[in-house]
């Protein structure tokens, strides 16, 4: 048996070494051939097929080599010419608590019109029981219509007649149906959750609409009917599906508003049964302010960052660390003593950590804390990463590098880059986010989305985005000086994001020995023009050599 081991390990040095080694004898259960192979690897080394033994990458070669590597009964599959890229992992996605009410929601992600919009909402209620909750919970913005305005209460009344309404859009603004109102009991302002304001229409009177902060939608979120169990894990199932279907074998969930620790059970669930999709990493946010760290001290004595495996996993604190801190605007010196506190007990348990920060004028402060901890506690090693952060200066980049602190990028500035621009000046939006900046002096920088309250999930919406960075209504506001190059963006989301997962030795690229976590495109991402990548989906979807999408000529690879 250890001569047998042996020979096996040295083969596979061999198939990683060079693209294909004649001697060497060990055998695949499946071929991927006539296809071209974006490995990621070290070079980016395009290939023209891949060999699978276990889940795993065998080799990646040309066809003629790779056949040798064939079993007599390996199943062989003819990529037609078409693009393999290694599974997408997006590095911040807020996908468990998407899940939970995909099944019971209406989407508006892509909808270009408010007609079509309307439409969803028409279609929802006749295909739902009577007084059933019709939701649109985000991921999209008014800009994208071609209207340029928001739905009214009197169209979503017409469209929706005598049903309870709810839209959202991003963290500052809800529209409810009069059916909404009174169901979540809301007659004037002095209803409306803390820090809401209720707009008035011409009559003096209530129209609908909720405008405030994060914590004002997050408390109104929590008044809606939650779906019963059963929907919340079908949806799971369905949501987790439609990120393969987009390319998606991975994401890091940040926790954030309104995740508490039943949120992940439909989830454990899947993955206990061994029918998750996709591999999550998970974090874990206090929902009750100003008891966070009693919280944390609590939630984790049975878990150590890492518990679980490879398809799930615990991966830290984040990213709302403390509710205090968590602003846009200053923090008082209360609120850092409170994030201290926290950061210094994380770093001395070797927990990971992650942390939404926005403005580049006040993480200077929370860079300080890193620092302090550090000395005391090291931390550069456990990867923590500082999310957002359009705005980032070089200066602050490079203390990052120094704590080994990686970077998490998302693409909301595709939906808000004309208001960021109007806030912050040109100058400003010009260089947000320096990725190309970022990436030149070594810090780790991982892509994604925010999605779904803020943004779409569509993985090659945001790979676009950062190629060209031209937001949603067609104007560009970043400089080209910034925009990473195909390869960088790639690799952004796929072996980056792995590393924000402590993952990028296990998948993240198609080298030998690593999973066959791999998605068929139905473009090339490398030659395609730019503003089409945001189009290209998934024709087929592998999780450790398993299809668990297919459509097309890969349709009947699903595994059931």
């Amino acid at each position: 048996m250890r001569a047998s081991t042996n020979y096996l390990c040295a083969a596979m040095v061999t198939l990683a070494s060079t693209p294909f080694a004649t001697h060497v004898r060990a055998q695949a259960d499946m071929l991927l051939l006539n296809g071209k192979v974006l490995t990621v690897d070290k070079d980016f080394s395009t290939r023209e097929a891949l060999a699978i033994r276990d889940g795993k990458v065998l080799a990646t070669g040309s066809d003629a080599d790779i056949r040798k590597l064939a079993t007599r009964d390996a199943k062989i599959i003819n990529l037609g010419g078409r693009t393999v890229i290694p599974g997408l992992t997006d590095a911040h996605l807020h996908g468990v608590r998407a899940a939970l009410t995909y099944a019971v929601e209406v989407n508006w992600i892509g909808v270009t019109t408010i007609e079509e919009a309307l439409s969803r909402l028409k279609a929802a209620a006749a295909g739902s029981q009577p007084g059933a909750w019709i939701i649109v919970a985000g991921g999209w913005m008014d800009i994208q219509f071609r209207e340029k305005r928001k739905p009214t209460q009197a169209e979503i009344m017409a469209a929706a007649p005598g049903r309870p309404v709810y839209l959202q859009q991003l963290y500052e603004w809800v529209l409810l149906s009069p059916e909404a109102m009174a169901a979540m009991k809301i007659a004037s302002e002095a209803d409306v959750p803390a820090g809401g304001k209720l707009t008035l229409g011409g009559d003096g009177k209530p129209n609908g609409e909720i405008s405030g902060s994060a914590l004002t939608m997050g408390a109104l979120f929590n008044k809606l009917p939650r779906p019963t169990f059963a929907q919340e894990k079908e949806g799971s199932r369905l949501f987790y599906r439609e990120l393969n279907r987009l390319g998606l074998t991975g994401f890091i969930d940040p926790a954030g508003v309104s995740v508490f620790p039943a949120s992940y059970k439909p989830s454990l669930d899947l993955w206990k049964e061994g029918k998750l999709t996709v591999r999550l990493a998970y974090h874990i946010s206090s929902q009750t302010p100003g008891r966070e760290f009693e919280d944390y001290k609590n939630q984790t004595q049975l878990l150590v960052s890492g518990f679980g495996d490879d398809m799930m996993k615990f991966n830290g604190l984040g990213e709302i660390v403390t509710w205090a801190s968590w602003t846009d605007g200053d923090p008082t010196p209360e609120a850092f003593a409170r994030l201290r506190e926290v950061v210094r007990w994380a770093a001395e348990n070797r927990m990971g950590f992650e942390i939404h920060w926005n403005p580049e004028r006040t993480v200077g402060k929370l860079l300080d804390i890193f620092e302090e901890t550090n000395h005391e506690f090291p931390i550069t090693s456990l990867r923590w990463a500082i999310n957002h952060l359009h705005d980032a200066s070089e200066s602050s980049l490079k203390r990052m590098k120094a704590l080994g602190v990686g970077w998490s990028v998302q693409d909301s500035l595709y939906f808000s880059g004309a208001r960021f621009k109007q806030v912050f000046g040109v100058a400003v939006s010009q260089r947000s986010p320096p990725i190309r900046t970022a990436l030149d002096l070594g810090v780790m920088v991982g892509g994604g989305t925010d999605a779904h309250r803020v943004s779409s999930y569509n993985p090659f919406v945001s790979l676009r985005w950062y190629l060209d960075g031209r937001a949603i209504d067609g104007v560009t506001t970043s400089a080209e000086s910034e925009h990473p190059t195909r390869e960088q963006a790639l690799r952004m989301y796929t072996l980056n994001s792995a590393w924000f997962a402590h993952d990028d030795d296990k998948r993240g690229s198609l080298e030998p020995g690593k999973y066959a976590d791999l998605a068929v495109l139905t473009k090339d991402y490398m030659s395609v023009p730019t503003d089409e990548i945001g189009g290209i989906e998934s024709l087929l979807t592998m999780v450790g050599g398993k299809a668990v999408y297919g459509a097309g000529p890969f349709a009947g690879l699903e595994a059931k």
